[in-house]
Formats: C-alpha cells, structure tokens, sequence
C-alpha cells in the first residue's frame, strides 16, 4: 500500500461556505475586484475518485510518483494537486485498494475521473473504518502515539520555559476568485480593467485570483508563564491604500485569532472546531498511521486523521509527529465540508516547528486560508482570506518585572503605520513576491479613479451608518435610525450627524432633531465628551434630550444621554405600545480607567418625566400639590458607576473606542442617591444596582450567556422612579428582557433576575439524519426574576385616575419563561418560541410568543 509521505502536504478544494458580511462593508467593496490568467506552476492537475459502485472514495492518497508532493481528495472524493516541477506519473491509492498510477501526457490535466479497484489479497486483512474505530492503543498504533502527545503536551513548545519572547511577522491577504471573462468585462469594473493584471493560481484549490488587499505587521512579543501575562509590542504596520483604517485591521486581528493546535478546541470565526491533536479528538476522528521519515534530521511518524461523522466542526488532514519527544513537526488542517458554519467554503490550516535542539520545538510558520462565499457552488466566486505568520530570534528565561506586563499604549503613533520601505525590508521574515508587491501600487492607482471611490462610500455607509463629508468634519447619521414608529408620535423621522476629524478623536459631539406625525412635536438631543488624559481616559461628558422613550425596557438604568431602546419605536408589537414617557434628560459628569477595563464613572443627572399618552398615567399623591395629585417627576440624582470587564480588548486611542472581542464577562456596579435639595427635586431616595453578564464557551457543544442582574430603592418612589421588568412586546428576539410580558406588567422596588440562553451550534441538530443537511443551529433558553413591591410605593402611585393599571410585582413566586429556538434558517434568520411559565392568571397574560432576529454569523 502506497501512503503520502508529503512534507507540505496541500489539500484539494473543499465546498464550505462563508462570507462575511459582518465584516466592515468597507473591506467588502474592495472583493469586487479580479480576474484569471494561465497557471505558473509546471504541473496541474484534478479530478474525482471513485469506488467500482460509483461512489466517492474520500481521504484517498494522490502524489507525484517519485515525490513528497502529494494531496487527500475531499468527502466528494475530489482533489487538487499541482507543483513547481514537472511530472510524468501520477500515484492514487488507498487502504483496501490496488494503487493506480497515471501516466500524465501534458502539464495541465483538469477534471480527471479515476475508479479504484479493491484489493483481492487483503479483503481479509483490512478493515476499512468509516465509523466509530478503536480507542485502543494496542489495537492502533496511531492512537498508541496521539496518547504519548497529550503526555508531553505542556512539556512542548513555550510551555516549558518560565519566560519567553520572540519576533512576530504576519502578512494578511485578501484576494477575488474564481474570476471569468464575463466578470472582467462587466459594466462594475468599467474604467478599472487595470485591476486584472495581477491574477494568479492558488497551489491550494487551483482557482484563479486577484489580490486586492494586504496587511503587514512586525511585533515583538514578550509572556511569563509562571504570571501567565503576555505582552505585544507592535513594531510597524502596513496596508495596502489604508493606512488608517483601523476598523480594518482590527477586524483581520478579531478574524484570525491565535490557536494553539494542542489545545482541544481552535476557535475560527467564533466557532470552536474539535482539535485532531486535542484528547476530545479521539472521539471525533479515525486516525491512520500513514508514514515515517526523517525531517530535520529527526524520525517522525506521519498519522491521518479523518472526521467520523459529518456536519459537525471538524477538520481532515495529517501531522507528522516526533518519536522521541512526540512533538508536532508539521501539520495540516482542512475544515470538513459539511462542517456547520456559515460564508466560509473552505479553510486550510498549514503549520510548520522549528527544531532548536533534541527537546525543543517551536512553531515556525503557520498559513491560514479561508474562502469565503456565498454559496457551495465551486464555481462560485468568493473571496480568499490568507495569513501568513512567521516567528524567529526566540528568547527565553529572562524575567521582567510584573508592571512590564501591566504597560498600555495610551498614543495613537502615526510612525508605526507609516514605516519607511528600508524597515520593511529589514523586518520581514518572508520576502513579498511580485502580486503582492503589485498590490500596493493597485490600490494607490484605485484611490484616483471615481467610480471606485463611489464604490467605496457606499459600503462605508452601510458599515457605519453615516455619510462622511470630510472637508467639513462630519457625519451625518446614523442613517439606520430614520424611521420610526410608537402609538404616541406615530411615523417618526429622525436626522442627526456627529463630528468627526478621524477615528482617534479627543472630543466629539452629537446630536438629532425628531420629528412625530402623530403628536406633532419635534423632539432633540445633543451631547458631547472629552478626553483630557489619555493614561487614565479622564473623560468629561455632557448633554440634553427631550424625547419620548419606553422607560421600561431594562432593569439597569441607562447612562447614555442618546439613548433610545428598541421599544420606543417598534413599527409592529403585541398589543399597543402606548405606555410611553416624555423625557428631558440632563447630564453632566466624568468618567475615567485607573486600572485596565476598570472604568469609574460619576455623573449628576436631572430628569423631567411625565405621560406622554392620554391612556397612561405616571401621576402620584403629592400633597404640597394644590390638587394633591402632580403628573410630572422632576428629579435630580447623583451616580457612582463600577464597570469591570475581564479580558476585554480595545482599538483606538481616542475619546471613543470599539470593542476587538465580545468573548469577556461584564460586570456592574451603580449607586444612585436621588436628592430633593437639589434643583428643587421631588423626592429623597438610594438604588443600588448590579449586573454580571458571562459568555462561556462549553468545547463543541456551543455558547452559553449568563446574566444576573440584582437591585433595590430604599426609599419612597412613584412609578416612574420604580424598577419595572423588562417585559418585550416587539416581534424581535432581545436578550434580557421577558418575551411574554408586557411593558409594566410587573413593578418593582426590589428584584433579582437570571437569564440563561445557550446556542448548540448545530452540535443537536447534525445528529438527527433528516435535519442535519440543513445546518440548522438550536438554542434554549431559559430566564427568570423575582421581586417585589412596598405598600408605601403601590399607594404612592394610586391616584383614582382611570387610566391607572394596578402595580403588581412577581413577590409570590418566581416569574420564569423558557425558550426554544432554530438558528441558521436561510444562514440569516433565527426564530424563537416562547412559553410562559407561570402567573397565567393575570390579565390579558400572553402563554406563547414567536419573536425572531436577523444577523450574519459563521
């Protein structure tokens, strides 16, 4: 039996899609550009295997004869091989067949059609697995070696040592494929033609393509084991046409994550596929011992792998493994076809250990490539997502102090994204070939051309939400939030704009005029903040709104003078939705980051509230009232705020920043003192409020969100100071809020909530035969509070005014509903069914709901 022995084994195309819409529309506009030209490499072919019974022969072996260089076909049993020399002989074999070899009469040979024959001397021999195999080591020498990795796993690689630090390159790529002449010739790239001088072959899939974009980066990087701290210092940082756009890089960083191929789990595009190396593997995959040979001059054993069972997260390929320190010295990922993930069609994962001495591997090089799409089709066009990383001058044992860890970049240094040609070709550990050196003097030639320009804005606007007139330093938008609608004001229209000089801005201002057909009123707000010290974000911020919200959408009281929750201008609802508050917001205060995700704020907030619907009342008993009754609130309050967010990470350096990754637990802390001395306020209270909010990633079974959310008001306080449930009469799926109550069915001044929401990703369904072919995702959910109410507050707020709704509160037992959602329909849609659990004996009381939600994920 012949079997690949292939150092750089390269894997043929595999149908997995993907795009990435969620990605900065920004980026998406570039994709549109590219085309074909003949193939560079010496030898070229492809084709499809199969068994006498017509069926596909997947993970079969193809290789040059007489080389290393050599391919695995897909579950299709197709495949892809091509090479910088040239070849006579093709070889394909596979365990239980009769190997084939094929003469090869011209360089390139496309769309080959190979039938293998079973091998009559070993039918009782071989045992072909293509389900469940033995775990035991006796009984598979491959699994007898994948135990021995997991032994010396934390005594490999960087685990060893108590310091460590090194040099990082990484080159990003962004290319258009699969490009034909009907592309070339449309009316998009009219005038932009230029743009197809560059195409080339990928040694990968074999389709044609165009780079279109491509980012550089040197670091220096620095980690403590025994602290578990790590440090990147990034050196220089280059794109190609935007050098300033951070949303860009920061998304390529989000991306391509760091993985460990140990670990069990590689998260790709928020996705946790099962590690062939991991122990989780052995349940996932079959393993094969393939091969043995020396590389570097150390023996290694070449092992297999292959997914057990479809639409799950996996992976097929092959790693070469010391035999001495069980070590991985190459290894190649491929994503299974089926794998149940969305806009990405393939994913191919090469990484190659430097050996440094006997006991001592690093990983030198890894290549990702990702082919995003959005259909399986392989014709289809897409987009290739390629990253190459290098690492070298490795260091290691050399302590620093634990505040050399603790050191944040608090300036935006235009130098580090403006690195002379002289430093790049210093600094790179891999030489740029001629596509992507053209890449740079592409998009420089793009920038003068106005169709592309056009072509540009429009996707900026779709990714932010605004319309950018730089000449005078605004935006206007968000253009997303135009229309509106409530029972109160009716059809709603909004126009607003921001400043803005560039992303790293030290101030900022906004604001909006509103326009109701219904009450026919106009409604503003205007804000603005900045940042005076960048080491410790000491900003000041301040600003006005008079505007009509629904003030009982959360439990945790919002701090943004902007503002507006989805409830306030829902088009459609359950029931009416005209229990609204007329609101005039000020505030005045100053937040400021002593320690890393750490952030203090301290604010003065003075509030006007009244009914803003003839059928809903926020009237209470005041007896220095001529009437003894009043209807508006004004009320002064004084907050201190406690923000904590573990291992969030952060882009920008200016007074507004985004979030690189929502992988981190929030955690939250506000004291409010409401005073009556103050602007002539109406009443003395205390509200101590907090919130926990975790994301956990549970291996292959998915994403689980917890959220605890805890308060109480000490003190006498009318409606519109209480805690209200956050009950949800949209048709939209919004977490942390109750699905089957109605805004205001349940009042407090004490509460406690819990909401727990897990998506299986695809781990339930894909296991169920007539489902699994349709990547549906599943998710529970499952959510809960209880509180309660004084005397003293029901009576507070009991005027005898007819409108009036009494004020319950869930004190008798828990309130708890429970969910049960499909995910992934048509990739974009999620719907979920709602049942209520208890109190179905209050009035009106909704026992089942279906709301829903759009979004692009993977």
């Amino acid at each position: 039996m012949n079997f690949i022995s292939n150092l750089n084994q390269k894997f043929s195309t595999v149908v997995d899609e993907v795009h990435f819409l969620n990605m900065k529309l920004r980026l998406l506009t570039l994709f549109l550009f590219s085309s074909t030209l003949v193939a560079l490499a010496q030898t070229k072919v492809s084709g499809y295997v199969f068994d006498e019974k017509e069926e596909p022969v997947p993970f079969a072996n193809v290789v040059f004869k007489g080389s290393t260089e050599g391919t695995i076909t897909n579950e299709e049993g197709r495949f892809y091989l091509e090479s910088d020399e040239t070849w006579e002989t093709l070889v394909v074999s596979f365990v239980g067949f009769e190997t084939l070899e094929i003469p090869l009469d011209k360089r390139v040979n496309y769309n080959l059609r190979f039938v293998l024959k079973e091998e009559a001397s070993s039918l009782d021999e071989v045992v072909i697995t293509t389900g469940k195999q033995s775990k035991k080591a006796s009984e598979n020498p491959a699994i007898r070696i994948l135990k021995k990795i997991w032994e010396r796993k934390r005594k490999n690689g960087l685990n060893q040592f108590k310091q460590y630090e090194y040099d990082q390159y990484e080159k990003v790529e962004f290319d258009l494929n699969t490009i034909d002449s009907a592309l070339i010739k449309s009316k998009l790239f009219k005038g932009m033609e230029f743009v197809f001088d560059k195409v080339d072959t990928s040694s990968v899939t074999g389709k044609t393509y165009l780079p279109i974009f491509l980012n550089e980066s040197v670091k220096k990087v620095y980690g403590d084991n025994e602290i578990n701290e790590k440090r990147e210092d990034l050196i220089g940082n280059k794109n190609s046409g935007f050098s300033n756009n951070q949303v860009i890089i920061d998304f390529i960083d989000d991306l391509y994550s760091d993985y460990n191929v140990y670990d069990n789990y590689l998260k790709f595009f928020d996705k946790s596929f099962v590690s062939p190396i991991g122990r989780t593997g052995i349940q996932t995959y079959n393993y094969v011992l393939s091969d043995s040979a020396y590389i570097d001059n150390k023996w290694c054993y070449n092992i297999i792998y292959y997914p057990r069972r479809k639409n799950e997260l996996t992976f097929k390929g092959d790693f070469w493994v010391n035999d001495s320190t069980y070590a991985i010295k190459e290894i190649n990922l491929q994503a299974s076809k089926s794998a149940n993930i969305n806009w990405v069609k393939e994913i191919y994962i090469e990484q190659e250990f430097e050996v440094l001495n006997d006991s001592v591997f690093l990983i030198k090089r890894d290549y990702f490539l990702s082919d995003f799409a959005l259909n399986k089709k392989e014709t289809s066009r897409g987009v290739y997502g390629k990253r190459t990383t290098l690492y070298d001058n490795y260091k290691f044992n050399e302590p620093k102090d634990k505040k050399f860890y603790d050191k944040v970049v608090y300036n935006y240094d235009a130098d580090v994204y403006n690195r002379e040609d002289d430093f790049w070709e210093n600094n790179r550990l891999e030489a740029l070939n001629k596509d992507e050196k053209g890449v740079y003097k592409m998009l420089d030639t793009l920038k003068t051309v106005k169709k592309f320009k056009r072509l540009y804005n429009l996707g900026s606007i779709l990714a932010s939400g605004y319309v950018e007139f730089p000449s005078i330093n605004f935006d206007y938008g968000p253009i997303f939030s135009t229309f509106g609608f409530n029972e109160v004001e009716g059809v709603r229209l909004r126009t607003g704009g921001r400043t803005y000089f560039g992303p790293n801005d030290l101030w900022r201002l906004e604001g909006f005029l509103a326009y109701g057909f219904g009450d026919d009123k106009f409604k503003y707000g205007i804000s603005g903040k900045w940042l005076l010290d960048k080491k410790s974000r000491f900003i000041i911020f301040g600003g006005n709104r008079r505007d009509i919200e629904q003030i009982g959408a959360s439990l945790t009281s919002s701090t943004d003078v902007l503002g507006r929750s989805l409830a306030s201008s829902a088009v459609f609802t359950a029931g009416a939705n005209d229990r609204l508050t007329n609101i005039n917001l000020t505030n005045l205060g100053f937040s400021l980051e002593p320690l890393r995700n750490f952030e203090i704020r301290l604010d003065g907030t003075f509030r006007q509230l009244r009914s803003a619907s003839p059928t809903f009342s926020l009237d209470y008993i005041d007896p220095e009232s001529p009437t003894g009754i009043s209807s508006e609130v004004n009320q002064f309050e004084s907050r201190l705020s406690l923000s904590y967010f573990p291992k969030r990470l952060m882009t920008g350096f200016g007074v507004e920043r985004k979030n690189k990754n929502d992988d981190f637990a929030t955690l939250f802390a506000q004291v409010t003192r409401g005073d009556r001395n103050w602007f002539n306020s109406d009443f003395d209270y205390t509200k101590v409020q907090f919130s926990y909010i975790q994301p956990w990633q549970v291996g292959g079974f998915g994403r689980l969100v917890t959220s605890v959310e805890a308060g109480k008001t000490f003190g006498e306080v009318p409606l519109a100071l209480l805690s209200v449930v956050p009950g949800n009469q949209t048709f939209f799926s919004i977490y942390n809020t109750f699905s089957q109550l109605d805004w205001y069915e349940f009042v407090t001044d004490t509460y406690t909530s819990l909401h727990v929401e897990h998506n299986f990703n695809g781990r339930l369904f894909s296991r169920i035969p007539f489902l699994k072919k349709y990547n549906l995702r599943a998710i529970a959910s499952i959510r809960g509070v209880w509180g309660e109410l004084s005397d003293e507050n029901i009576a507070l707020s009991t005027t005898g005014n007819p409108v009036e709704f009494p004020l319950v509160a869930p004190d008798s037992r828990v309130y708890y509903e429970y969910s049960f959602g499909v995910a992934n329909i048509f990739k974009i849609l999620r719907i979920d069914f709602n049942f209520r659990g208890n109190y179905l004996d209050n009035p009106d009381a909704r026992r089942f709901g279906i709301t829903g939600s759009f979004g692009f994920y993977f």
